[in-house]
């Protein structure tokens, strides 16, 4: 911290939010590629534990979290395409474990990529049209669910 810093809180913090902002920015477009918290860390020259308290400070969530929900709703919109093999989509949005990716896709979302998969294709094929429904509906009634499990539909205790 520069003495000017101490000097200026207020010009510190807005620092820090610049910095936390080129980070989101960062997930935001490179979601896919191999990232981690230290290297985004390096990237705006502050340790991964500030990282990493600060944008949950900011956010709400971890710097991981944010980017497993950038990559599961990227997933969404590639099984909703239905032309990828859920490994493939796996991999295309820069997950390196099927068991990490199916466990936070059921998570976020509240049913297995398979299922999900699934469940778009009948939904296709009742409209009929093969177009589905479109992508500005999908995505916002697909959104995952962030800071939060899925909802557990479960039946009624008759």
């Amino acid at each position: 911290m520069h003495a000017d810093d101490r000097a200026d809180p207020d010009r510190h913090r807005l620092d820090d939010l610049a910095r936390l902002r080129r980070v989101r920015d960062r997930i935001d477009r490179e979601y896919a590629q191999p990232l981690d918290v230290e290297a985004l860390a390096r990237g705006v020259h502050v340790s991964a534990g500030h990282l990493s308290r600060q944008f949950r400070l900011a956010y709400g969530e971890s710097p991981y979290s944010y980017l497993m929900t950038r990559r599961i709703e990227r997933a969404m919109a590639l099984l909703r395409r239905g032309d990828l093999s859920v490994t493939d989509v796996c991999f295309t949005v820069g997950c390196s474990s099927l068991g990490t990716f199916s466990t936070r896709f059921t998570e976020l979302v509240g049913m297995p990529p398979s299922a999900y998969r699934e469940q778009a294709r009948l939904l296709i094929e009742e409209d009929g049209s093969g177009d589905g429904m479109p992508a500005c509906v999908a995505k916002q009634v697909s959104r995952p669910i962030r800071n939060r499990e899925a909802p557990v539909t479960a039946a009624p205790l008759a």
